[in-house]
């Protein structure tokens, strides 16, 4: 079965690897290693190892057994192109998406230039196929240089995920992305995201057409805030890059479907 999630921009996860390691102040309060340290120790618990890095070889062809199209975050308890994963590992994982085409597979990433590196080799001047979209998360200013790296990966379906967003973007070139998706922390030691950094990247978006996803203000729980900035829920969706024939079939759990549609 697929790993069904609350997060509000896709509909299931897949976890062929679990576990990463920290490179910036975006990962300080990560929630996914926050969730499986409670299990570290635990015999047989799936988390038994904490947040160490960890390939599941068996988990590599799930898709291929979901039959129903859906979104699949790709990844959600680590990074695809952390340095320890092998090449050949990567590769089964990009090989199970080619070939599962009924999906849309969404990979986010910290490390833009791997991603970057590896998707260039293995598509050269074609580009990755449409329905693999590739995105790099960017929490403050100083990194961007992910965007960078993500405006020269060969591909026709990018993102960015500004979560959590822990200081002012500025002035920023969306050329050749899709859609930005913009949220605060959460947790027990969640840094405020300011109003204005929030505003600022919408008005962005909406200067250089790029579909806007509000996700959360963020708080001791990731609703604490709700989901409204400036009175409205923004539920932006790349609409125009999702493959032919695919997005009538996806399921209608997403709300950014339903109200992209609508």
């Amino acid at each position: 079965m697929a790993q069904m999630t609350e997060i509000e921009w896709t509909d299931a996860t897949w976890n062929p690897v679990t576990g990463c390691t920290k490179i910036g102040r975006g990962c300080d309060n990560c929630y996914a290693a926050r969730f499986a340290e409670r299990w570290r120790g635990i015999p047989d618990h799936p988390y038994e190892q904490g947040f160490d890095l960890r390939l599941w070889p068996q988990r590599i062809e799930q898709p291929l057994t979901w039959r129903k199209p859906r979104m699949i975050f790709v990844n959600s308890m680590s990074d695809l192109f952390h340095k320890k994963v092998p090449r050949a590992f990567i590769n089964s994982v990009f090989g199970v998406m080619e070939r599962a085409d009924w999906h849309v597979f969404q990979i986010l990433t910290k490390r833009s230039s791997l991603m970057r590196n590896y998707v260039n080799k293995r598509y050269g001047d074609r580009g990755a196929p449409r329905h693999i979209w590739l995105g790099v998360s960017i929490e403050d200013r100083m990194h961007l240089g992910r965007l960078e790296h993500l405006q020269d990966t060969s591909a026709a379906a990018r993102f960015i995920s500004f979560e959590p967003l822990l200081g002012p973007i500025g002035k920023v070139d969306l050329d050749g992305i899709a859609w930005a998706i913009v949220g605060g922390e959460s947790g027990p030691q969640a840094r405020p995201m300011r109003k204005e950094w929030a505003i600022e990247l919408r008005d962005a978006c909406i200067a250089q057409n790029v579909e806007f996803f509000f996700k959360q203000w963020g708080g001791p729980r990731p609703k604490s805030g709700g989901r409204e900035l400036e009175g409205v829920e923004w539920n932006g969706f790349p609409l125009h890059v999702v493959p032919q024939g695919i997005l009538e079939q996806l399921s209608a759990c997403s709300p950014a479907r339903n109200n992209a549609a609508g």
